[in-house]
């Protein structure tokens, strides 16, 4: 598979220490609003007729505090004629959000085949995006089973970035910052969608990785979101691409 480059944005490897203008700042460290949080990645596109459900559905979980609900646009409905409609452009969709999917794919399901509308669970398991009871499953599954290894916590600082920790005992991994806008309203020109209004929430827009996690209490750097139509969740993940191993919701601005 061929993977296009995520925008990533380098934070330190090392565990960081702030010091502003020659004085320690003593900054208190905000917990994550959901101590361990159920992370549900939706892969969807404007240009899918049956994806509508699954969005609005997500965007039902996105309100639950014990999660952390993604929605991602894949590209690959893009040049899908329908008919007279013909074709709708996700504005939103980019090939790196189906690379993810294709990963998962292959981990959880062993196929490189992929789908919409397509939910996964904590990276560990996966289902149709709009079946609601096999989703409610296995959240309930997911929460009744958390490790409870990683503690994430965030310290807002002064200049308006944002200070991440991670503390715990498991493997290395990679630490990922995930951002995302909170709604868009798109009114669907052409494709399978035409003339519908679709509402999409928590819409990933960019994925930095911030470093790699090596089993000790680290701290890496990020800029803080610059307002509330916006949003940003840190996920600590292995690799090659697994279960997602501590997630957590940034401080709201």
């Amino acid at each position: 598979m061929v993977s296009l480059p995520l925008r990533f944005y380098h934070g330190g490897m090392n565990a960081r220490r702030m010091v502003l203008a020659g004085a320690v700042a003593l900054l208190a460290w905000q917990p994550a609003r959901a101590a361990e949080p159920v992370v549900v990645e939706l892969f969807t596109s404007q240009s899918c007729y049956s994806c509508p459900p699954a969005e609005k559905l997500l965007g039902e979980l996105a309100d639950r505090p014990s999660v952390i609900a993604l929605e991602y646009h894949v590209d690959y409905w893009n040049d899908l004629t329908y008919g007279a409609a013909g074709r709708w452009r996700d504005p939103f969709s980019a090939r790196a959000y189906t690379d993810r999917q294709r990963e998962y794919n292959l981990a959880i399901r062993q196929r490189r085949e992929v789908y919409t509308p397509q939910m996964v669970v904590d990276g560990r398991s996966e289902t149709v995006g709009s079946g609601r009871a096999e989703i409610e499953k296995l959240l309930k599954t997911a929460l009744n089973n958390r490790p409870g290894r990683i503690k994430i916590g965030f310290r807002q600082e002064p200049a308006g970035s944002l200070t991440i920790s991670i503390d715990g005992p498991v493997a290395p991994a990679d630490v990922w910052l995930v951002r995302f806008d909170r709604q868009h309203v798109t009114e669907v020109r052409a494709g399978e969608n035409n003339g519908k209004k679709l509402i999409n929430r928590n819409v990933v827009r960019e994925m930095f990785r911030l470093g790699s996690w090596n089993s000790q209490t680290q701290e890496f750097a990020a800029a803080a979101v610059p307002d509330a139509s916006q949003g940003c969740a840190v996920l600590v993940q292995p690799v090659p691409l697994g279960p997602i191993l501590a997630a957590a919701a940034c401080p709201e601005p």
